[in-house]
């Protein structure tokens, strides 16, 4: 089988040859520049310029020769942007080390730590303080604002956002203008012809966390409870825009990509942010909607959310609004067993992730229990298909390259 192939059999539930790998097909399967770097080294490959294509996750772009080491199944749709010099400008890390950063990101290095800026240059959105590895934000432009209903000024609002408004892939693309939908269009036909392995394209989508973005997750949070209506016109504007960036997207690349990424933490490690009944109200017809939509103009595309956190009360609402996988799978939160989600899922939710714990296991200093945890995991997840193997989450700065090696090393192995 191609990585292709295996991928989408396993999105089918149906057994592929060999356990289907991702690594850094999206934004939560890749890995941290610092560890990058120390990778790379350990494998003894060439040095690498480290781009960094998610400023705010420090995350570095995954090379190809990395994603052949590894057998790769997943190729995320832009990041083999690096390949033109106009979309970088030269940074440094924290450590000194240089890189490469988007070129369209205001971001400024002084005394006090590094600061990202809105669109405008004026204020700060992000921050990074000194000895951080990742950026902050830094400001919520509703959190004080506790009248407004009116949220016509929804888009210049998203500006002051740094979740909203720092570019990454395929940036400095605009698909919802007529020249950058055939330059995308081209760019995704150029990378499907270009590897065999499934192609994943991040749309986004968010609504849950769009709303926490700009008027701070507290406030959020409460709002849905006391102010419903407020909330439901402020994610009626969302969703326009959603829908109409939604279908620009697939006009564009729909015929040249295999997995459209959707994002939305709705977790905790104890469980979901929010009751069953609140996810019906606000969020499951809106993700109907577009899920909906989505599976009507291709019904050959599959959906996948990224959410992390104890989901597993609303995981069936989810399939019934439309999903088709989910990850990161945060197996170590309350209610996420492995194997009670594989029976309880395993025909209509394809499980992407859950390969290996990123907080106590990948990180640690005994190299030895990565491949029986890893072992473990695939002998559970792995019958029967619904199941693309990737760590919980991304790969951070503290975590030992061969530890990184024998876990890619061991999926196979198993």
């Amino acid at each position: 089988m191609t990585g292709r192939e295996r991928v989408m059999s396993a999105l089918n539930f149906k057994q592929p040859d060999k356990v289907p790998i991702d690594f850094n097909g999206h934004r939560s399967s890749g890995i941290s520049v610092t560890a990058y770097r120390n990778l790379r080294k350990y494998l003894d490959l060439p040095p690498s310029p480290l781009y960094i294509y998610d400023l705010i996750q420090q995350l570095a772009i995954v090379e190809r020769d990395v994603l052949d080491l590894f057998d790769v199944d997943v190729f995320q749709l832009g990041c083999d942007f690096d390949k033109k010099p106009e979309y970088w400008k030269d940074w440094m890390l924290e450590d000194g080390s240089p890189c490469k950063i988007p070129a369209m990101v205001d971001v400024r290095k002084t005394p006090e730590g590094s600061f990202i800026y809105n669109a405008g240059g004026t204020n700060v959105s992000g921050k990074q303080p000194p000895g951080c590895l990742y950026f902050e934000q830094a400001y919520f432009p509703l959190a004080d604002d506790e009248e407004k209903d009116d949220f016509s000024d929804y888009d210049d609002i998203l500006r002051e956002v740094m979740w909203t408004s720092v570019p990454c892939p395929p940036m400095p693309i605009d698909y919802k203008s007529p020249e950058g939908a055939k330059e995308f269009r081209e760019l995704a036909a150029a990378t499907r012809g270009g590897t065999d392995r499934a192609i994943y394209g991040i749309f986004g989508g968010n609504l849950v966390e769009t709303g926490q973005y700009l008027f701070r997750m507290d406030n959020f949070l409460c709002e849905l409870l006391v102010n419903p209506e407020r909330i439901h016109k402020f994610l009626d504007i969302v969703m326009d825009r959603h829908m109409s960036n939604l279908s620009a997207y697939l006009d564009a690349v729909g015929n040249h990509i295999d997995v459209i990424g959707f994002g939305d933490d709705m977790g905790t490690q104890n469980g979901p942010q929010f009751s069953n009944e609140t996810y019906m109200e606000f969020f499951y017809p809106r993700h109907k909607q577009m899920w909906g939509y989505i599976h009507e103009r291709f019904p050959d595309m599959k959906i996948c959310l990224h959410c992390c956190g104890g989901v597993r009360q609303l995981m069936p609402l989810f399939v019934e609004a439309g999903l088709d996988a989910i990850n990161p799978v945060q197996f170590i939160c309350r209610d996420m067993d492995l194997a009670e989600l594989k029976t309880e899922f395993h025909d209509n939710l394809t499980l992407w992730g859950g390969g290996c714990d990123t907080r106590s296991v990948l990180p640690g200093s005994d190299v030895k229990k990565i491949a029986p945890h890893v072992c473990s995991n695939i002998e559970i997840l792995n019958k029967g298909g619904g199941f693309i193997f990737q760590q919980v989450h991304n790969v951070l700065a503290n975590v030992p390259p061969e530890n990184i090696t024998q876990m890619f090393k061991t999926v196979r192995e198993c």
